[in-house]
């Protein structure tokens, strides 16, 4: 099958040469191939400008990354058996990595499979297809899973905000087998009930499960606040680890009853205090109060999504992390993370930084935290490297 070529402006190569799987509308030669007379999620073979076939990619016109390699190999076309064989690399990597099949299956870039989210709990996927040409192989994605993995149900969160920026709709359905409302997770000797239709994003954030095991080192004995807590993973697994007592700050009400509920399934509930409540507005509250904690965990919400919110994030970062410190007994420890790409590792660190300057208080940084392994990151696409988790003791 002879694919519509996609051709290159000069030197515009060099990035995909280094591995790199995105091309910028600025990038294309759009006289010998303009962008408009491509169909969104449509399969075409890159060429440099030289004639020097670069590989298989699919389009969409109307984005700034208006295209996606999927393979090198110019012969290599995007449809079920190169899932299959992406899916059955990424499925390697968990199994060698985790005794049980609970982890993210398939990171995007970071697998090869550009567009692609799939996040397992045992014999339930839930999948996110993100970009227009994953959402064209809809079928040949599902084909491929049941192939490789044989799940039991698997269930289409297509409502991420990356599908309104390549022009889709947003919908939650079921693709194959019953759906339950939620599924049971283990996790450092903690219990969860993850919702897997109506929770955030794929249901249960898998990418600081290592961070998670490190903070409970810090958690036996000592006073805890846990924010922006969602459905309680850090503040609850402080408690099953020996926690003297818990905070769980978080304002969505449904997530909040889920840390309830959470706490009495583990035998926590007594040693944890839910307040359903703004993050920013409580920390100033128990500031005002007297409250102090001997270990503070910060795992917000992305502050910079583009790159024209660096400046305001910054700020946010800076002034959440001061809040924290000032809540901190001497010697305290602060559990920090972003989940911002754009955000740089030192960004981030001289935030915290500028903040203990702020109170008169000494910091030091005892250990660094990144994404779980079944994130894996794509060496030249720096933006799968998204998390960073800071583990400080403020003096």
């Amino acid at each position: 099958m002879d694919l519509p070529l996609l051709v290159l402006k000069k030197g515009e190569e060099r990035r995909l040469r280094a591995g790199h799987l995105w091309v910028y509308g600025n990038e294309v030669d759009a006289d010998e191939t303009p962008l408009h007379s491509f169909a969104p999620g449509q399969p075409v073979l890159v060429r440099a400008k030289a004639g020097t076939p670069l590989g298989t990619a699919y389009v969409n016109p109307h984005t700034l990354i208006c295209a996606r390699l999927v393979s090198g190999a110019p012969e290599e076309l995007f449809g079920r058996p190169l899932i299959v064989r992406r899916l059955q690399q990424a499925l390697g990597l968990r199994e060698r990595l985790f005794p049980d099949p609970y982890y993210r299956l398939v990171y995007g870039e970071g697998d090869f499979l550009p567009g692609l989210i799939v996040d397992r709990y045992g014999g339930v996927l839930v999948v996110q297809l993100n970009t227009a040409g994953m959402e064209r192989a809809e079928a040949e994605v599902i084909d491929a899973l049941m192939e490789v993995v044989a799940p039991e149900a698997i269930l289409l969160r297509n409502d991420s905000p990356a599908r309104r920026i390549e022009g889709l709709d947003t919908h939650v359905r079921t693709a194959s087998g019953v759906v339950p409302e939620e599924v049971a997770l283990t996790e450092h000797g903690a219990r969860f009930e993850v919702p897997l239709s109506g929770g955030q994003k794929t249901g249960w954030y898998y990418d600081h499960r290592e961070n998670r095991e490190r903070m409970l080192r810090y958690a036996r004995g000592a006073r805890v606040l846990d924010a922006f807590s969602y459905l309680g993973a850090w503040g609850i697994e402080a408690a099953v680890a020996g926690a003297e007592r818990v905070v769980c700050i978080e304002s969505s009400p449904i997530a909040a009853a889920g840390i309830g509920r959470h706490a009495a399934i583990n035998r926590v509930a007594d040693r944890v205090e839910v307040v359903q409540a703004d993050v920013f507005d409580t920390l100033k509250s128990f500031d005002r109060s007297g409250a102090r904690f001997d270990l503070v965990v910060l795992d917000p919400p992305a502050f910079i999504k583009r790159r024209k919110d660096l400046e305001e994030g910054s700020l946010a970062y800076r002034r959440l992390n001061l809040l924290a410190m000032t809540l901190l007994t001497a010697g305290g420890t602060l559990v920090s993370a972003s989940c911002s790409s754009h955000f740089a590792p030192e960004q981030f660190l001289d935030a915290l930084r500028r903040a203990a300057r702020r109170l008169n208080r000494d910091l030091q940084l005892v250990a660094q935290g990144h994404q779980s392994p079944d994130h894996p990151v794509h060496p030249a696409i720096p933006e799968t490297n998204y998390l960073k988790t800071l583990f400080c003791r403020v003096l």
